[in-house]
Formats: structure tokens, sequence, C-alpha cells
């Protein structure tokens, strides 16, 4: 059988995922695959771009398929060529730079265009589309764009409280702006929130920081040559130094209507998908309309290709597509948003149930009709969005008792799992993975969660349906699961547990992150990796341990403890909590100075900054004179202290001056997790010493009681007794020996309580006071040494800083 010509316009998430889906049926044996894409990359996750501008995402990491890929399966891609006509008489599609193919079969995937409201003074005097400062948010460049202005910007303005608006706001706060946000409607998110969701989602993000203009629109852009603030329709004004068009979308059908196809808000199809006047062209996504309706979002893209693949491969030549279930997810940092359907009921006949407690940022709302769930709201609750989804595409009767849906009324045993909902149930939607994928990989042979993950790409996208992901796993699974050998694996990367991986790195003198991954993972870089590696390569070596700076957390780059809007938190050291007149004089300058937000006294007993900018800590630092507290990174931390027998009438030991010493001994020493520490001077705790990671307590008699593994965090647990010694010396030896035993034995991210309880505090003590194992010896010289290789880092890189780009922000995508 001759192969056909099937040219494909559009490489983003419709049209490659249709070509991905054509693939996996044996497409290439049917047809000579041809794509344009406009821009100069692969196919990446849109949906993940509002990861990209918050920062918890980087560029390179939302590519799906890199252009290797496109040669590697024989797919002739015109990356960065924009189709600008077609000739139906003839066949051909004309790109940019002369560019001509042929084609027997072709798809418009050309997704939609951002709508740009009618705004006076967008334009700029040099030619460019936009003055300098105003973007729209819509493809990965706009994203770095975006990215990269901010970083000289202290606020800007957001026009569109739609979904995509609201993402980009929240990923400007990340990064430190002041947000407005414009809103034509009364409340945002207006086409997928009825009045009362739209109020309670306002104040959870004017609890952020959002600031919200509802009811108005942007009349025009002030400033010449870049943007100094707008003017809005009631002639008051708002300044800001940036301007981000999210305002909508619209179909993208301006070549298909030149051509002569059937357009009306997008290209009109029918159920084969085929345009309604050329049974050779057809168009899935964004730019197509079927039985009346676009679709702007992901979902109903992904079915329509999965459609139109089964019939051009004759895997189910007579699939038809009947429309999709429409629902929406909101990805923003601290808002739980899932929106199902229908946001009002249709008529009387509708039963709605609705419950809200706006103080707490709840708001849930279902719609039924004739015992079938047709619509959902469901605001600051993500436990029970599963069974929401399930009950909406599995359309099967529900409760009689409706409000079972948003409350668990009946037992646990009666609520519907994840192993009774149909095969068409979306997964995941950041990927486009169905339950019904799920099972197929696990019949396959996929008998980990972790490489049904890996196979199917669910759960690898924002991580919010792994559980789901897991239960469904689980169920198809049965009793043939098998353990993933990767648990045992100190980090992912590298498939060694932490004793054989330390004897490697020691044997073979790995020294650095890139080395360990030469050696050991056959020269695969890791990125989730990285940082477990550092902080291990640290600890075992070190002063001679060689830095790479893309192996850290942003945290440990620039030494400060990064909050949620994208600022620093900087927390000097006060060693055991005592400060001096002339310490809080010196702080206090610097907080009025800088003009710091917040002024702090942490949990810990010291005083934090809270609302930095990244480009002002070196100076922070050097104004401050003193050394870093170490309120940022897995290692040592404070030591708690309250005065002891010094001050206080109950006080039988010096624990004031203890924990200063146990602080200055151990001071920003890496571990497997952070230490948190304390010292009593009596058995009445005020320190809390007995639920913390190491806790020492005086006793009657001038003794000292050590703790360990303690916790009162999410978790509380009362640490268990070491020993008990007789002085401030004897303290700082088995407080050090327990440090490095846990240093060396510790798996990555445990915390001391958890590594107490795996281990046994019996072994503990045999290991660490009988010397059972006879490395008693070495473990005081390991800590010894790792003490004395302490250097301070504000000190070290405040004024020297180990790149240009440590205090500042550099954007770039390689792929």
């Amino acid at each position: 059988m001759k192969s056909e010509r099937l040219v494909v316009i559009g490489n983003g998430m419709a049209g490659a995922r249709f070509v991905e889906e054509l693939l996996a049926r044996n497409g290439r044996d049917y047809f000579e695959i041809v794509m344009f894409g406009d821009e100069p990359y692969g196919n990446y996750n849109r949906i993940l771009l509002s990861g990209v501008l918050a920062g918890s995402h980087e560029p390179k990491d939302i590519f799906l398929n890199p252009l290797q890929w496109y040669s590697d399966n024989g797919i002739k891609l015109h990356a960065g060529v924009r189709v600008e006509s077609i000739d139906r008489a003839a066949r051909l599609v004309f790109g940019t730079d002369g560019v001509i193919e042929h084609y027997d079969r072709l798809l418009f995937a050309t997704g939609a265009k951002p709508f740009i409201p009618p705004i006076q003074n967008l334009g700029s005097e040099s030619g460019g589309r936009f003055k300098e400062g105003i973007f729209l948010f819509r493809t990965l460049d706009d994203s770095l764009q975006i990215m990269r202005h901010a970083k000289h910007a202290r606020k800007a303005l957001v026009i569109g409280g739609g979904l995509l608006g609201l993402e980009a706001a929240r990923g400007l706060l990340n990064r430190g702006l002041e947000v407005h946000v414009v809103e034509l409607m009364p409340h945002p998110m207006a086409v997928q929130l009825d009045p009362p969701a739209g109020s309670v989602l306002r104040a959870t993000l004017e609890g952020m920081g959002i600031r919200f203009h509802l009811g108005k629109s942007v009349a025009a852009a002030m400033g010449n040559g870049h943007v100094e603030g707008v003017t809005f329709s009631d002639g008051a004004a708002e300044s800001c130094e940036m301007l981000v068009i999210s305002a909508g979308i619209r179909p993208n059908v301006d070549i298909a209507k030149a051509a002569g196809l059937a357009v009306g808000r997008g290209i009109m199809v029918g159920d084969d998908l085929a345009c309604t006047n050329d049974p050779s062209i057809y168009a899935i996504g964004e730019c197509a309309e079927h039985r009346g309706q676009t679709y702007g979002l992901v979902a109903p893209c992904w079915e329509q290709g999965q459609i139109l693949a089964d019939r051009l491969t004759r895997a189910r030549a007579d699939a038809v597509y009947a429309g999709s279930s429409i629902w929406t997810k909101l990805k923003i940092m601290g808002v739980d948003l899932v929106v199902l359907g229908k946001k009002e009921p249709a008529d009387e006949k509708d039963e709605v149930v609705t419950y809200a407690d706006p103080r707490r940022g709840i708001y849930k709302k279902v719609i039924v009709r004739e015992g079938r769930l047709t619509g959902a709201i469901l605001l600051g609750d993500s436990i029970t969005a599963p069974r929401l989804l399930q009950a909406f595409h599995k359309a099967e009767p529900i409760p009689e008792n409706p409000a079972e849906l948003l409350f668990a009324l009946t037992s646990a045993a009666t609520q519907t799992s994840a192993a009774d909902a149909p095969d068409s149930l979306q997964v995941c939607n950041c990927n486009g993975v169905s339950k019904g994928k799920i099972m197929e990989h696990v019949k396959a042979g996929c008998k980990t969660l972790k490489s049904v993950c890996e196979s199917t790409r669910a759960g690898t996208g924002c991580g919010s349906c792994k559980p789901l992901v897991q239960e469904i796993f689980e169920a198809a699974c049965g009793g043939t699961a098998v353990e993933d050998p990767s648990i045992h694996y100190y980090v992912p990367g590298v498939p060694l547990a932490k004793p054989e991986l330390v004897a490697k790195i020691k044997e073979l003198r790995l020294r650095s992150v890139s080395a360990v991954f030469s050696a050991l993972a056959n020269g695969k870089e890791d990125v989730k990796s990285k940082i477990g590696l550092a902080s291990l390569l640290k600890t075992i070596w070190g002063k001679d341990y060689l830095d790479e700076r893309d192996a850290r957390f942003i945290n440990d780059r620039v030494h400060a403890n990064i909050q949620k809007d994208a600022t620093f938190s900087v927390v000097p050291r006060i060693y055991g909590g005592v400060t001096t007149p002339q310490q809080l004089r010196t702080i206090a300058e610097v907080a009025e100075r800088y003009q710091v937000p917040m002024v702090k006294i942490t949990g810990g007993q010291r005083i934090d900054l809270l609302g930095v900018r990244k480009e002002q800590l070196p100076a922070i630092w050097n104004d401050l004179g003193m050394p870093s507290g170490h309120a940022y990174t897995k290692a040592v931390r404070t030591v708690k202290t309250c005065v002891g027998e010094e001050f206080c009438r109950y006080g039988v030991g010096d624990s004031t001056g203890l924990g200063i010493k146990i602080e200055q001994k151990f001071q920003g020493m890496e571990a497997p997790h952070k230490i948190k520490m304390a010292a009593s001077g009596c058995p009445r705790n005020c320190a809390e010493s007995m639920v913390k990671d190491v806790g020492v307590v005086a006793v009657e008699g001038g003794r000292w009681e050590i703790y360990v593994g303690g916790a009162a965090g999410s978790r509380v647990r009362k640490g268990d007794v070491l020993c008990t010694v007789d002085s401030h010396d004897e303290v700082l030896k088995y407080v050090g020996r327990f440090i490095q035993y846990y240093r060396e034995n510790g798996k990555y991210l445990e915390r001391t309580y958890d590594f107490v309880e795996r281990v046994g505090i019996e072994k503990v003590r045999r290991v660490l006071i009988q010397d059972s194992e006879g490395i008693c010896a070495r473990l005081d010289a390991e800590i010894e040494r790792a003490a004395q290789a302490f250097e301070d880092p504000w000190k070290k890189e405040g004024s020297n800083p180990i790149h240009p780009s440590q205090f500042a922000e550099v954007l770039e995508v390689t792929v």
C-alpha cells in the first residue's frame, strides 16, 4: 500500500499529540508525515508555562518531544516556519522562507491566538508590536520575555481575571512584584465560577497579595517608548512597569478562512473531524468548531487527536467524536480549584447543593439532574476532587443524597474508588493520561509505580494527580506489583543504596556531582538527584568537595530561604538565642535601610528578616556583619535555650552556655535533613528539648540527659534518651557522635526521628555508647574534621560571588 502524505499545521499540544497517537497505531505504515511549527522548538507542555513563570518549573523541563524525536521517528518538521497559505486545488502548503509541501491529507492544529482588547497606545514608536514592558502570555518565548523584564520591574498589571490571567498574576507575585489584575466581569474566572465562588477565590488571592480592579476595562496604555501605567474606561489610572495581556483566546482560523474552508467561530468539522466542505482536510484542538462548540482546554484536543488517529489508521475506522465533558483546574500554588461541567442549574429540575466557608477559603457546589452530576465547583478542598471527577465522568447514578459527593457521609467502604471509574477518566490533565492508558501499560509489563509514570508521563507534570495514579496502579496490578528497587536508592538517578554509594564515592574519589553521574549513572544526569548528592559529597569531603552551583537548590546557592513570593528570608546567627543591644540596633537599622517588609522572632529564638529581594542579599549581609544562621538548608540549625541556672530559680544547669557551645561547634554542618536542637536547664523543659532532633536537659547532680529523634512539627514524638553524662564536653562528644552517625547512615530527606525509629534506639546506644562496631573514634574524628572545615558563606560569597548570576537571574533554554 502506497503511503499518503499527511501535513500537520501546528506543533503544539494538539498537533504533536495527534502525531504521537498516530505513531502508536503504526501510522508510519500509512503516512509520510510533515509538520509545521511556528516556534523553533520541539513540542512543549503549554499547561506548565504558568509553572515556568512562577519558578516551580525550569523551561527545559517542560519539553515533551525535543527536535531529535522528530527525526528519530521519520517526521519532517519545519521548526520556526509559519504557514502563510494553502492551495486546496493543488493541495499545497506554503510556508515562510519559500517552503512548499504537497499533501494528500491536511490537518489544521493551529490552536488559538490571544485576544487583544481595543486598547489605545499599545504600540511601539520604534516599529515593534508593543511598547517596552507590554506582553502577551501564550508561548514559551512570552514567558521568558516576561521573566526577563520582571527582574527590573516592581509593579505589574495583568489584563484578564480568567484562568491564564490569574496564573500569570501568581507567577509574577512569586517573582516579587506588586501585582494588579483588571477584569471586566464582577469576579475572577466568571466563565467558570458563580458569584459566591468567585468572591471566595478573590478573597483567597487577595490574601496572597494580588490586587483586583473588577468591573473595569483598560482604555489606554500610558508612557512613551515603555509602559508607565494604564487609564481605565472610567477615567481612573494605575501606574505599572509591566502590562501582561491575558484576556482570552480566539481560534486561529485566518489561513483556513482565506482558503475557503467553512469557518464559524472555528474551522467547522463533523463527527469524523473532517472539514464540512473538504473531506481531505481535518481540524482538531482550539481551532476546531464541532457541533457549534469550540474548546479552549487541552483534554478535548487530546480526545479529538485519539479519535482522528483511530480513523486514519483504521484502528477504529468508525470512531466518531461526540463532544467532550469539560473540566478545569486552576494551577496556582496555594489554591485548590476544580470546576466540572455547568456552573449554574439549567432550570428548577436541577438539584443544587452548596457549602461555603469563606473565612477558610472553601466553597463547594454540585448540580444534579435526574440523578446524574452535571456540574460542580470545588474550591479549597483537594481531597474531594477525585470522587467528583469519577462521578462526573462515569455518568452513572449518584447517591440519593447529593451532599455525599461533597462530604463523606457514608462509610469509607461505600465510597467510589478509582478502580470503579471508567477507562476514559482523565487522570493526568498535564499530560492527557487516562485511566485506560495506565491500565494498558500495567498489562504490558509495568509493575512498579515509577515505570508506569515514566512510560505514560502520568504524574510528571504538576504532580497533583500522583495519589490517583498510585491508586489506579495498585488496583490494576492486583497482587502482581513488585517492589521498585529505586525506593532503596539514596537518590533516584544513581542506582545504589547509601552505603554502596558512599563506598563507591570514596573508592573512586568522586568529589563533584557531575563526577558521580559520569562514573555511577552512565553519564546520565538527573536533576532531582543533584541536591541530595551535593549534600552527601560535602558531608564526605568537606573542604575538598568540588562545588557545582547547578547542583544546589536556590536556597543553597544564595544562602537564604526563598519565600512563596520569590523574596528571601534572612536569619543571622544569634548563638543560643543570646543577643546584645548592639546586635539588635544593627538588625533594626538594616531592616529600616532596606525597607524589609517583616521582622519576626522565629520559633527557634532567632530574628528573621522577611521579604528581602535577591539582589539585596549581599549588601544586607555586609551591613549586618553577622554570620549565617543556616535557616535555609538541610543542615544543623539553631540551638534553642532557656536561661538556665544563671537566672532561673529552677535551673540546675548552664543551658545557655551549653547551647552556645553546641551551636558554635556544629553550625552549618550538612546532613540528610535539617537538625533542630535545644538545651534546657532543668526537667521543666522550657526550651522543648525532648521534642527536638537533638536535645539536652539538665538534671540534679550537675548531669545532662541527651535526647535524640524528637519531633514537634506535623508529627510529634518524644525523643529517646541516648545517655546521661556529667559535663559539657561529654555532651559535645556524644551529640557530635550521633550527628555524624546520622550523617553517614540517614537516608536523604530522612529526619532524625524516622532514622532513630528505623535503626532502633537500642542499636544506636550500642554503636555510639558501647562502641559495638568499633567506629566511635572514627566518628569523633570525622565530626571534628567537619567542624574545622566550616566557613561562613555570607562572609565568603557576599562580597565575592561564586558566579556573576548568583544574585541575579539569567534565563535561557537549552533543548
